[in-house]
C-alpha cells in the first residue's frame, strides 16, 4: 500500500512525465524510500490497467552478479524483429524498462561495470552489438528507467 504524500505524488508525476515524453530517467535515494514500488506501481497501471495502453514493461534486478551478456539476453528476449537489424517491442506498443539497484554490478579490473556500460551503449547509440552475429541491433521505441540507492554498502 502506497500512502498518498505530498512526495508520492510529486514522484508518481516525474514518471509519468518522463515516460511519456520518452525519456530514460534515474531516481536515487536511501533504501526504504520507495523508489522502487513508485516507479513498478505506476509502469504496471500505465500497461496493464490503462485500456488500450501502448506500453509494455520489463523489470530487472542488478546484483553483484549480473553480467552484461545476461542483461542483454533478458532485455533481447523481450524484443521482437521488426525489420533487418531493427528491433523493438511488439508493433504499436512501446517498453518501458525498468532497472532495480543499478549501481550493484561488480566492478571489473578496469574501472567498469559492464552491464551498466551495455545500457549506456543502448541510451548513447539506441542500441547494441549481437554476441553471435557480430552485427549491431538498432533498439527501437524502448526507453529505460532505474533506481538505485546512494554509493557504499556493497553498492558501487
Amino acid at each position: 500500500i502506497i500512502v498518498p504524500t505530498v512526495d508520492t505524488i510529486r514522484y508518481t508525476f516525474l514518471i509519468d512525465v518522463f515516460v511519456n515524453a520518452r525519456v530514460n530517467f534515474l531516481f536515487v535515494g536511501p533504501t526504504g524510500t520507495g523508489k522502487t514500488a513508485y516507479i513498478k506501481r505506476h509502469i504496471s497501471h500505465l500497461a496493464d490497467e490503462t485500456e488500450g495502453s501502448t506500453w509494455s514493461y520489463l523489470f530487472m534486478n542488478f546484483s553483484a552478479q549480473t553480467s552484461a551478456n545476461q542483461t542483454q539476453d533478458v532485455v533481447d528476449g523481450k524484443l521482437d524483429k521488426r525489420r533487418k537489424g531493427v528491433f523493438g517491442p511488439p508493433i504499436g506498443k512501446k517498453m518501458v524498462v525498468f532497472v532495480d539497484d543499478l549501481n550493484m554490478p561488480q566492478v571489473e579490473e578496469y574501472g567498469a561495470q559492464p552491464p551498466i556500460e551495455l545500457l549506456r551503449q543502448s541510451m548513447d547509440y539506441d542500441g547494441w552489438y549481437d554476441r553471435k552475429e557480430l552485427t549491431f541491433r538498432k533498439i527501437v521505441d524502448v526507453k529505460f528507467c532505474a533506481a538505485m540507492g546512494p554509493p557504499g554498502g556493497g553498492r558501487n
